[in-house]
Parts: C-alpha cells; structure tokens; sequence
C-alpha cells in the first residue's frame, strides 16, 4: 500500500491485529498520522507514524525508536510485515471497527 492509501484505508478506524488468528494487539489510527496501540490489556500508547523509504514507521511516546512495517492487502484484509526484522512479525487484520480503542486510564496511586 502507498502512504496515501494506507491513510484512507485506516484513518477514523480501530483495527484489531492477529499472529494468524491469534489475537496480538489494536491499534486506532486517528487524523493527522496519529495513532494509538494496546495489547489488548487495557493500556495504551500514544505515537504516530511516517514514511521512510516506501515504509510507513511508527513511534511512541514510550520508545522513540522507528518500527517500520510494510502493508499490502490480502482478499480483503490488511497485511502488515514488520520490515526491522523481517522474520520477526507478520501480523493480519482480524476485524476492524469505528469504535475507539478500549484504554484504562492513566495509573493511580498513593
């Protein structure tokens, strides 16, 4: 997928990734490149993503490092390769929703 269209594909979406079809995580892809990742245990991350070498990268607030994914469609359905290290990660959309991502709020404490 182009930058372009990865953005029209996601953007106002939440979408739901697997390892096959075991679920792995969500992430929310809000307007301007932002978006929002959990796995799926409540907790949340803040990042946003841009384009390097024909790869759409992704970073967070927690780890500034550029995580760079290929994407591409399959019978429907996005496709994401993890490009840092290619035999690491391959994940595939399960479902996709308009509904924001699940997050609990920031810790509490004494």
């Amino acid at each position: 997928m182009t930058p372009e269209q990865f953005d029209e594909y996601t953007v106002g979406r939440t979408f739901s990734y697997g390892l096959k079809s075991t679920p792995y995580g969500a992430e929310e892809y809000l307007p301007g490149r932002r978006v929002r990742w959990s796995f799926l245990d409540g907790h949340c991350i803040d990042g946003e993503w841009f384009v390097e070498l024909d790869l759409i990268c992704f970073v967070y607030e927690a780890d500034l490092s550029p995580q760079c994914w290929s994407f591409y469609l399959d019978d429907g359905r996005m496709v994401a390769r993890f490009e840092n290290d290619p035999a690491a990660t391959t994940l595939y959309e399960l479902n996709q929703s308009q509904q924001s991502l699940y997050c609990l709020g920031p810790d509490v404490g004494a």
